[in-house]
């Protein structure tokens, strides 16, 4: 998949559920919106950046890359999103995983239509 629709991909869907999210913890839409840009600029590159060594890996190497890189970019993006939209204890960390979670999936569902052409 290439990166810019990677990236489109990843803010069409997150940013909504963490919009929904951090509304709850207080986070006005705007605000929560934006902190969602934010974590995601600063963890989408560096995450494509790591995946991509591991193209030629084989599927245990590149899945286990996958698990270990979302876990981390799940942990930086709960730290960011709570600081920059002024929620604290665990909805944020709920929000980063529900986010990226969902941002998985509908990559894996778009780069397996892209693939079955």
């Amino acid at each position: 998949m290439p990166y810019l629709l990677a990236f489109a991909l990843t803010l069409l869907v997150e940013v909504p559920l963490y919009v929904g999210a951090l509304a709850l913890g207080g986070a006005g839409r705007a605000r929560a919106a934006a902190a969602a840009v934010a974590v995601n600029c600063a963890t989408h590159p560096p995450l494509w950046w790591f995946l991509g060594r591991f193209t030629g890996a084989t599927a245990a190497e590149y899945w286990t890359a996958v698990a270990l890189a979302e876990l981390a970019v799940v942990a930086v993006e709960a730290a960011l999103v709570g600081r920059l939209a002024g929620c604290r204890g665990p909805l944020p960390h709920a929000a980063s995983l529900t986010a990226n979670a969902a941002s998985v999936l509908a990559g894996m569902l778009v780069a397996r239509g892209l693939a079955a052409g």
